[in-house]
């Protein structure tokens, strides 16, 4: 069973206002078979969203086509008002966009400073003061800076790669699932990171499996069905949301009928 019509959204921000904006996004990794059929999202100054859906919606895929990684058939991806889209993964990093994807995420054989390093070849001479901000964003990472990465946990992995993608002083964080494969307490950790992040004063757009955690502290959220952004609005309207509940949330409808009373 799939939405057909779309929640009206928590307010419409002028163009000029969106951090990103991603327009009728076609996509997809082979000639003829697209992913994404028409897939519209925004992300406005200092906002975490949050996007969530069945498996096979597209919700990977639309973060991949919006950094470079997956071709674009038709649509648009802009940021702070310029067109990049179809612009390859290096070349959107100095635009200020980041992306950490889900799996192989860190240099295994490189120290954790050397992957930080990493995140900076187009400008090593930042390096220190780039480093002391990540760094202050997570100590663990300077105090453990000589530590290879391929002796970290998947969470120590994960918030390494994003320190790694913050390196550049992105505009846009993009997360292709962070919490994927990790404790309960893990996925805790991972979610306050993304929190700091957020206050920091980064945008951030993520895709989550957990999606009743996402919701929780998601500025305003999108549900992907079909390569199409069938819902949207703030997080606590979309986890109250009987729509929304009974095709995407599952189980969460007890959790959420519980809270409040």
């Amino acid at each position: 069973m799939s939405a057909t019509s779309a929640m009206p959204a928590a307010g419409s921000a002028p163009v000029e206002d969106a951090v990103v904006k991603v327009t009728d996004l076609v996509a997809g990794y082979l000639p003829g078979v697209n992913i994404l059929n028409g897939c519209s999202i925004e992300a406005r100054k200092g906002e975490l969203i949050g996007i969530i859906g069945p498996n096979g919606a597209g919700k990977s895929t639309l973060l991949k086509a919006m950094f470079g990684l997956v071709k674009v058939h038709s649509g648009s991806v802009v940021v702070h008002g310029k067109d990049l889209t179809g612009l390859k993964a290096n070349k959107l990093v100095s635009q200020g966009l980041g992306f950490v994807p889900q799996t192989n995420n860190v240099f295994a054989a490189l120290t954790i400073e050397e992957n930080l390093q990493m995140g900076m070849f187009q400008r090593p001479k930042a390096f220190a003061e780039r480093f002391d901000f990540v760094t202050g964003l997570f100590p663990e990472l300077g105090r453990r800076r000589a530590q290879r990465a391929g002796s970290l946990s998947g969470g120590e992995r994960q918030m390494v790669a994003m320190g790694r993608a913050l390196m550049m002083d992105p505009a846009v964080l993009l997360l292709d699932e962070p919490s994927a494969g990790l404790s309960p307490v893990k996925q805790d950790e991972t979610f306050l990171r993304v929190h700091e992040i957020n206050r920091a004063g980064v945008s951030v757009i993520m895709v989550e499996q957990n999606a009743r955690r996402c919701l929780q502290i998601c500025d305003r959220g999108y549900v992907l069905d079909q390569g199409k952004d069938a819902y949207t609005g703030t997080g606590r309207e979309l986890m109250k949301d009987p729509k929304v509940i009974q095709l995407y949330l599952g189980t969460l409808a007890d959790e959420v009928n519980g809270e409040g009373q």
